[in-house]
């Protein structure tokens, strides 16, 4: 279903991010529009990729559903088609909580380590979420005190990104893949409960090739490593296998 037949069905467009759309959708629920779109190092660097959209949406219910089978509860209420799913109406908590196995990326970087040494125990950071600041790194306390988020929330979020992330080793260790670190945001119900929120997939994971070291996720798009939807239809087809 085209962004304009969901807009025009559900109602009117609440948000357009880099790789979603978000429409208001019946019963105050959410539809999360999928689109083809891939950027990096905050959106200086941008392409289009036929099917990353359904293939997102398609990993992200995977793991959201194979999560809440492991009693992680997500905002997912049900897919609607090919590249939009329903969910419940949160209200978001302006952090991205990102669950370091091995060192990669950002951290690689800042400490001038190598990528692939392992962290025991995995690492858990906070990013404030603000594009216009480029999602900074944060501490709890500053999270706290200069952006009024509540601590318990906050360890609430670091107790659930750490279950998660100790179902998905499972899962990916299935499918022969390592989980180097991943993102994940949440959000608040009305009553006040915490859910995963967002989207799991190879847009916002780390994912290598067990055997090869080969990388099969959106860093084949930032560093020109090969094809993006090859890698991603990769940790598909693996997860689809490791779930049988």
């Amino acid at each position: 279903m085209p962004a304009k037949s969901v807009q025009s069905t559900y109602g009117d467009k609440i948000y357009e991010g880099k790789a979603k759309i978000l429409y208001r959708g019946p019963k105050d629920t959410i539809l999360h529009y999928f689109k083809d779109s891939a950027t990096a190092f905050n959106a200086q660097k941008k392409a289009e990729f036929d099917g990353k959209g359904q293939m997102n949406l398609k990993i992200s219910v995977l793991l959201f559903d194979y999560l809440k089978m492991h009693g992680i509860e997500s905002h997912l209420i049900k897919q609607i088609d090919d590249r939009t799913f329903e969910s419940l109406s949160l209200k978001m908590i302006p952090a991205e909580v990102v669950v370091r196995n091995r060192v990669a990326g950002s951290l690689a970087k800042r400490l001038g380590e190598d990528e692939g040494a392992i962290l025991n125990p995995p690492t858990v950071e906070f990013y404030l979420k603000d594009d216009a600041k480029g999602d900074p790194l944060v501490s709890e306390d500053l999270m706290v005190s200069l952006f009024h988020q509540k601590r318990e929330d906050l360890l609430r979020m670091r107790e659930l990104a750490l279950k998660i992330n100790s179902a998905l080793l499972v899962l990916f260790q299935k499918a022969k893949l390592n989980l180097i670190d991943f993102k994940l945001e949440f959000g608040k119900t009305p009553g006040g409960k915490i859910l995963l929120a967002d989207e799991i997939s190879p847009d916002c994971c780390r994912l290598w090739d067990m055997a090869t070291g080969e990388k099969l996720d959106k860093d084949r798009f930032r560093h020109d490593l090969g094809d993006l939807m090859t890698g991603y239809q990769i940790v598909y087809d693996r997860l689809i296998e490791a779930l049988k």
